[in-house]
């Protein structure tokens, strides 16, 4: 194997489908994913079955999400490798191969949610069959990702699904929201009957695992370990901000969401069981159109962030073999085609699609210690840092993100004994 890998030792990156990220934040491509079919099954039934109760949940992971999506950054700027390529380069082989193959299986989790969000715009415009509208959705991904044709309507996708996300956000103002509950629920925690679940499925639609991994990759491919000193603290520092206002405005969208979610949903009392149901949520704001935009709306999300996903695996994938990602090579192809099918073959297994978001959500979650423990051991050496290694503060945050996590996955593991 290692031979084998030494053929491509001199492989550089031809950027290709991510190319255009560079004319971007690296945050601001993390915060559209807070804008995908996962996102809003899991907001829309944390604010319509528990009301204003999980709103700290959406901060909670916020904070967690600007301290990975943080280290991960760091780890491509003064590394030049991504989290894939430092996993193999730098962690025991056993740890890395069963990190990396989580971190697979995550990816799949997230192109079921996006492939399935998209098929449930389909149906709610054409009546299409969920089945077809995902291998439909499946083979225009596949196209557009292995052609990179993708790039040239990237931005229109993302300003269109974006416009939805503040959409929401403008929502605020025509809905009966109790402002003092909502405050208090952003800061103190409650646990309802029941919600560790859901709770689970908002941690892994905020803090999904292949994001951390594809912005480290956007990063590395910039290359500014190559520079000074000084343009690498630069960087640091610019990236951080970056990392910070995208978060920021994810934390507003997928609070807004709940928000809407309960004064629609909870404070009448009406349960959600299908994700066509919150388009009602946009009725105040955009009239009869609502329908139709919410599902022009699904249908792109769900179609951007597919493509997303399959580059955040086919970066893997391809980092496991010590190569960036670049859709030209063999091991990124092998790592976007897992990712797409393995998406599609679970979709094709699900009964209930609503319930099947949630679950991937949750999946993401599930797989999230991993890539934390990981980070930890990356950036806390000094043999994979040099000057650049975390200090103390940077390390103990990332510990507290790991305990979190971890707690909240063994609660999630005692209810699901119960």
């Amino acid at each position: 194997m290692l031979a084998f890998k030494d053929l491509f030792k001199n492989h550089r990156p031809r950027l290709g489908g991510l190319e255009i990220l560079k004319y971007i934040g690296p945050g601001f491509l993390v915060t559209v994913g807070f804008i995908d079919p996962g996102n809003w099954a899991a907001n829309v039934a944390a604010g319509a079955e528990f009301g204003y109760c999980l709103l700290w949940m959406v901060t909670l992971s916020t904070i967690m999400l600007i301290v990975l999506q943080h280290n991960a950054a760091h780890l491509g700027i003064a590394t030049g490798l991504c989290l894939s390529e430092a996993s193999t380069k730098f962690l025991h082989p056993w740890v890395s191969r069963i990190m990396l193959a989580t971190a697979m299986l995550a990816t799949m989790a997230t192109a079921l949610a996006e492939i399935l969000g998209a098929a449930i715009g389909l149906a709610m415009l054409s009546g299409l069959p969920i089945p077809i509208g995902a291998l439909l959705t499946a083979l225009c991904v596949g196209f557009m990702l292995f052609t990179n044709s993708y790039r040239k309507i990237e931005k229109w996708i993302i300003a269109f699904v974006s416009l939805i996300g503040l959409a929401f956000l403008v929502e605020l103002s025509l809905m009966q929201i109790d402002w003092p509950l909502a405050l208090k629920s952003w800061v103190i925690p409650t646990l309802p009957a029941g919600s560790i679940p859901i709770m689970m499925s908002v941690l892994g639609a905020v803090v999904m695992p292949h994001n951390i991994f594809l912005h480290s990759e956007i990063i590395q491919s910039r290359q500014w370990n190559l520079e000074s000193d000084t343009i690498i603290n630069k960087q640091l520092k610019y990236e951080f901000y970056d990392t910070f206002l995208a978060m920021i405005i994810g934390w507003a969208i997928n609070s807004a969401m709940i928000l809407v979610a309960a004064a629609s949903f909870h404070s009448q009392a009406i349960a959600v069981t299908d994700l066509a149901q919150a388009q009602t949520m946009l009725v105040p704001l955009l009239g009869k159109a609502a329908a139709m935009i919410f599902a022009i709306a699904l249908l792109l999300a769900g179609f951007s962030s597919s493509i997303t996903a399959c580059m955040a695996g086919a970066s893997i994938f391809a980092g496991i073999f010590m190569e960036p990602y670049d859709m030209q090579d063999i091991h990124s192809k092998i790592g976007g085609l897992i990712t797409l099918i393995g998406g599609l073959l679970l979709i094709l297994l699900l009964t209930d699609p609503f319930s099947g978001l949630i679950w991937s959500q949750i999946a993401l979650s599930i797989q999230l210690p991993w890539t934390v423990f990981a980070l930890i051991a990356l950036t806390s050496s000094p043999k994979v840092m040099g000057k650049f290694v975390n200090p103390l503060s940077h390390s103990r945050s990332l510990w507290a993100v790991a305990i979190i996590v971890t707690a909240l996955n063994l609660l999630l593991l005692r209810q699901i004994i119960r």
